[in-house]
């Protein structure tokens, strides 16, 4: 295979130059060594592997949660079980993240009714929750 410049991972795994910067200043993605002369060039399972701290990201683990996945990842014999146990507590804090959110909803849509009886922003039942 040609060798693959930053540019060219950062296009085919679907993020900015920057990004793959960023990964690399977290750990998540190591920075090939810088020849004498022209571009480091990247090994061929960095594109996946930043498309794996993408999809991980996306499904709402951290970065640090991310870098326990890729190290469980890169060790064939770690379990299965290590992993669900990591999937299981990132449901649990979603789960009670939505508890949150929908008490949130709750409370802004009492306020946001009691509001809609009022005509002054001095008597805005929100304003006055706020302080």
């Amino acid at each position: 295979m040609a060798p693959t410049t930053i540019g060219q991972v950062a296009r085919q795994a679907g993020v900015g130059v920057e990004t793959v910067r960023f990964y690399e200043r977290k750990g998540l993605v190591t920075q090939p060594k810088s020849p004498r002369a022209g571009y480091r060039h990247y090994p061929d399972d960095v594109v996946a592997r930043i498309r794996f701290i993408r999809h991980a990201k996306d499904l709402g683990f951290s970065l640090s949660e991310i870098g326990d996945l890729l190290s469980l990842r890169a060790h064939p014999r770690s379990s299965c079980a290590s992993v669900k146990r990591r999937a299981d507590e990132k449901i649990a804090d979603i789960d009670e993240r939505v508890r949150r959110l929908r008490r949130i909803r709750g409370t802004l849509k009492k306020l946001a009714a009691a509001c809609a009886q009022r005509e002054t922003s001095a008597e805005c039942p929100i304003l006055e929750a706020l302080e």
